[in-house]
Order: structure tokens, then C-alpha cells, then sequence
């Protein structure tokens, strides 16, 4: 296998390829995870495409899921990879900043619907509250007030190890995720469905702060 195959399948380490499907960065040259990269591929009339959910056909390239990285491959590393011209759209890091949140919201979405999700302040902090079931992840819309969110942070770094915490998104995206009029406190239940949305919220953590820096002084 030559260089570029293996860049694409995923180059690993002897013994490793079944354990651990890696790829890598065709700026840094580090290898991680899909879950932890963003995929790009060229479209049929040749125009650089992001595949966020990584499904598209044909050869693609992988870039670590940070900002600066994508911005530094909009510098050459895309012809290079792909071995001819390839034009760079104009605010590239910004789209697929969009498409990650668009993706995140999605499954949030299908949380909603698939009953493993809690919505409003009194709710998501009864369930904060219990010895038992803790929620998987507390999401909360970075442009919130701070008394309420303060109330929940506190209740939710009470268990630093079992409750993840997020203000990835404001309250229009978390309000268009859940399809209800201004949500602004959230929590998942444990199960799959949370698993898959702390996967994309990490991956969209690269291209903004997973919790706003304020909140660290808040409790």
C-alpha cells in the first residue's frame, strides 16, 4: 500500500488496523480517530466538499476537527492531497463550523423524540438532584442568564465524572434542536443517543468553546 492509500484508509500502527481505524492529518500528520477529524471530499465538478457525516463516495481527505487546522489546509494541503488544483470556497472554516452544529442539532433532535432528553430549568434540576440516574450531559445555551445556569452548574459539578457539561450552542440552535420555543436548559439521559451528541459536541468543541470561559468561575 502506498503513502496516500494509507493515508486514506488510515494508516496504524502493526496489529492495529481491526482495533483501531485512525487517519490522518493532512496537515499535521497526526492520526485520530473519524470521530475526532472532519472529511472532505471532492464533488463531481470538483468543488471541495465537507463531508461531516463522513458517508460520501470517492477519495477523501481528513483534517484534525480544530479550526486552525482546517484554515492552515485551506493553504495547499487540499491540492496536494488530492493531487490536482482544488479551490478553496471562501469562509470554508466557518461552513463546516455550521454543518457540525446542524449535525449536533440533529441528534439532539432525535433525542427529543426518542424520549431520553429533559427540558426547562425546574426539570433538568430535579434530575440533577437524585442520587440515582443522573443525566449523561447538561446542556446549556451559552447566551443564557447566570442565575439559573449558575444553579445547575453547581449542581452538575457535583459529579464531575458522570455529568458532562455544555455551552456549545445558543438558545435559538438549542431551541431549533428540540423543536420547542426557547430552550435554554437541557439534559440527556444515559443511552447511545447521548453518546452520539457528546461525540459531535467534542468534535464542534475544535471550532468553539465546549463551555464559555465565564462559566468557570460560576457555581
Amino acid at each position: 500500500m502506498n503513502d496516500a492509500a494509507a493515508d486514506e484508509e488510515g494508516a496504524l500502527d502493526a496489529g492495529e488496523r481491526e482495533r483501531s481505524p485512525l487517519r490522518r492529518c493532512i496537515v499535521t500528520g497526526e492520526r485520530f480517530p473519524p470521530a475526532a477529524m472532519v472529511r472532505f471530499v471532492l464533488d463531481p465538478s470538483g468543488l471541495l466538499t465537507p463531508d461531516i457525516a463522513q458517508e460520501l463516495p470517492g477519495r477523501g481527505a481528513w483534517v484534525c476537527a480544530r479550526a486552525s487546522v482546517v484554515a492552515q489546509a485551506a493553504k495547499g494541503s487540499f491540492s496536494k492531497a488530492f493531487r490536482t488544483q482544488v479551490p478553496v470556497p471562501d469562509g470554508l472554516v466557518a461552513s463546516v463550523e455550521v454543518l457540525m452544529a446542524k449535525r449536533l442539532c440533529g441528534v439532539l433532535g432525535l433525542a427529543k423524540r426518542s424520549g431520553a432528553t429533559v427540558l426547562g430549568f425546574t426539570k433538568v434540576e430535579a434530575q440533577l438532584r437524585l442520587d440515582h440516574d443522573l443525566p449523561a450531559s447538561l446542556w446549556i445555551a451559552r447566551d443564557s442568564g447566570p442565575a439559573d445556569r449558575q444553579k445547575l452548574l453547581g449542581l452538575a459539578r457535583r459529579h464531575p465524572e458522570d455529568v458532562k457539561i455544555s455551552g456549545l450552542l445558543s438558545n435559538s440552535e438549542m431551541s431549533l434542536a428540540f423543536g420547542r420555543e426557547n430552550v435554554v436548559h437541557a439534559a440527556l439521559k444515559r443511552g447511545g443517543l447521548a453518546a452520539r451528541a457528546w461525540a459531535d459536541a467534542e468534535r464542534l468543541s475544535g471550532f468553539r468553546l465546549l463551555v464559555p470561559e465565564e462559566w468557570a468561575l460560576e457555581s
